[in-house]
C-alpha cells in the first residue's frame, strides 16, 4: 500500500495552489500518494476540526500551508497513532501573536485586517495576496498566480477561517503530537515572521524546523521544486 501525504491549502485559496508543489513531490517520491484537500466550506469556525477528521483518511502524512498547517498540526495531535507525520509550510503555532508567543502577527494589526475584511471581503482579499507575494523573488507575477488560485468560498466562510486564525494556539497540539514533525519557513515572509522558526526551534528541540532564503508566505507555490525536496528528504529519512 502506497504511503499517502494530505496537503490543506492555506487560508483563502483552493487546492490549485497546491498543485505545483503535488507534481514535483510527485516527481520526486512517485511511491507517495499526494492528495490535496480544500479546506472546509462551513461558517461555524468550531465545527472545522471535525469536519476534516471525519472526512480526511488515517496512517496517512498530514500536511499544509498557513492556516492548513495549523489544522494538520490539531488533527495529527488528535489522531496520534494514526498520523504517520507532519509537515508544515509558512504556518506558525499562533498566527496572531500572544505574550507568550509574541513571533507572531501584531495582534492590533490582525484584528485590522479582521475587521476590513468584514467591511470589504474583495478588497481585503487583493491586499491578502499582494501581503503573500510580499518578499518573493517576482511579487507581481506571484500575485496574478495567487489569484487564480484564490477560494471561491463565500466571504462567511472566510470569516469563520480568520477567525480560527485568530484562535488556534497550536503549541499544544505540536507538543502532544510525538511522531515526526517537519516545519519550514520563508525568510521574506510577511505574514509569519520569520523569528518563528528560531523560536520552534528553540521550544521544540526535536523537530525539524527549516527557514528557507528568499522566499515569500506563498513558498509552496513560489519554491514549490524546494519545498518538494525538504519535504522528501523528510519522508524518506522517515522511512528508512
Amino acid at each position: 500500500m502506497r504511503d499517502q501525504l494530505i496537503l490543506l491549502p492555506g487560508w483563502a485559496f483552493g487546492p490549485a495552489a497546491l498543485q505545483p508543489l503535488c507534481e514535483a513531490l510527485t516527481e520526486l517520491v512517485p511511491d507517495l500518494d499526494v492528495v490535496i484537500e480544500p479546506l472546509p466550506e462551513l461558517e461555524d469556525a468550531d465545527a472545522w476540526l471535525e469536519e476534516l477528521d471525519q472526512r480526511l483518511p488515517n496512517e496517512s502524512w498530514l500536511g499544509g500551508w498557513s492556516l492548513g498547517g495549523m489544522l494538520a498540526a490539531e488533527l495529527a495531535a488528535r489522531r496520534v497513532d494514526t498520523c504517520r507525520g507532519l509537515i508544515t509550510i509558512a504556518s506558525n503555532p499562533c498566527f496572531r501573536a500572544r505574550p507568550q508567543w509574541p513571533e507572531a502577527m501584531a495582534a492590533d494589526i490582525f484584528d485590522a485586517f479582521h475587521e476590513a475584511f468584514r467591511l470589504d471581503p474583495e478588497e481585503t482579499l487583493k491586499r491578502f495576496r499582494l501581503l503573500c507575494s510580499r518578499g518573493g523573488y517576482d511579487p507581481r507575477t506571484l500575485a496574478r498566480q495567487l489569484e487564480v488560485s484564490q477560494s471561491a468560498s463565500a466571504p462567511a466562510v472566510l470569516n469563520a477561517g480568520l477567525q480560527l486564525l485568530a484562535d488556534l494556539d497550536g503549541r499544544g497540539a505540536l507538543h502532544g503530537y510525538f511522531g515526526p514533525q517537519l516545519h519550514l519557513f520563508a525568510d521574506g515572509d510577511a505574514l509569519v515572521p520569520a523569528a518563528a522558526c528560531d523560536a520552534l526551534r528553540r521550544w521544540m528541540p526535536g523537530v525539524e524546523a527549516e527557514l528557507l532564503a528568499g522566499a515569500s508566505h506563498a513558498l509552496p507555490l513560489e519554491r514549490a521544486d524546494d519545498v518538494a525536496s525538504a519535504i522528501a528528504a523528510f519522508i524518506k529519512g522517515q522511512m528508512e
